[in-house]
């Protein structure tokens, strides 16, 4: 029964969720039920668009992207994939008419990860940007929003803030990963090899002002979205005022990194602060 097919690929969706991202795991669990598996779904599918080009390094990647490429046009014009995490994927996708330019954008910044490693100016650092984080963002409010094209154009400025932030920030926390094993520069005008504060705090500076516009979005999102993607605003946020402290020397030679147990406490709170509406 293809039901049942399906019912093992949300499966499979969800275990990669859990699996990579104990963060986004979270936060996704506190959306309401009726909305939870779609970004499941749409999570399982960047993630691992994502692995092929930053962590098989013992294997074609040229190639396993281009058959991962291959199967998704299939599976988004079939409507059905024997990969289980592109067959998630297109039932959400064409569940919530998620706009096909969507998912080429995000898979042309990624195939850009097989060769490029250095952004030198401000449209090709906002055009990647833009097709792997903004972009994400704008399927996941194609979710929230289900099918209100009105809400959605009214909340689509700050989805895509709100992506940007969330890329900028985990650039930020794996500028060793990023610089060292994939020799790979996403800042733009910014030499890794003398990270000062000066450098960091434009950094900083431009990824608060994505929150800003992020956050104004989250407060008018529909009741079933509202206090999970706050949840994921929290924790990216909490992670940024840490980079914020950490000196530029050491935030180039570590990852930094929110605990589990402030993970929880961070959950508490924002709970505590969304039931008082203090969003």
């Amino acid at each position: 029964m293809k039901a049942l097919f399906d019912t093992v690929s949300n499966s499979c969706s969800k275990i990669v969720t859990q699996s990579y991202s104990t963060s986004f795991s979270m936060a996704t669990k506190m959306l309401a039920d009726t909305i939870r598996q779609d970004i499941y779904n749409i999570y399982g599918f960047v993630r691992f668009a994502d692995e092929i080009v930053d962590t098989f390094h013992d294997f074609d990647k040229k190639t396993l992207f281009e058959r991962f490429e291959t199967d998704l046009e299939n599976a988004l014009t079939d409507k059905i994939s024997l990969n289980p995490i592109l067959n998630a994927f297109q039932s959400t996708y064409h569940k919530y008419n998620i706009e096909k330019h969507m998912v080429d954008s995000f898979m042309k910044s990624m195939r850009l990860d097989l060769s490029k490693t250095t952004y030198l100016t401000e449209e090709e650092y906002n055009d990647y940007i833009y097709g792997s984080a903004d972009i994400v963002g704008l399927m996941c409010l194609k979710v929230f929003v289900n099918g209100d094209n009105k809400k959605y154009n009214e909340l689509k400025d700050s989805a895509m803030s709100l992506g940007s932030a969330f890329q900028k920030v985990n650039f930020l926390r794996d500028l060793k990963a990023d610089f060292d094993l994939l020799e790979r520069t996403y800042f733009p005008n910014t030499d890794l090899n003398n990270l000062d504060e000066n450098a960091k705090q434009l950094i900083i500076d431009d990824i608060e002002n994505d929150f800003t516009k992020g956050l104004e979005g989250i407060k008018l999102l529909p009741m079933e979205a509202k206090f999970g993607v706050f949840m994921a605003y929290r924790y990216y946020n909490q992670l940024l005022k840490k980079l914020k402290k950490t000196p530029a020397l050491d935030i180039k030679n570590t990852r930094v990194r929110v605990p589990n147990y402030k993970k929880v406490e961070l959950l508490t709170r924002s709970y505590v602060k969304y039931q008082l509406n203090l969003l």
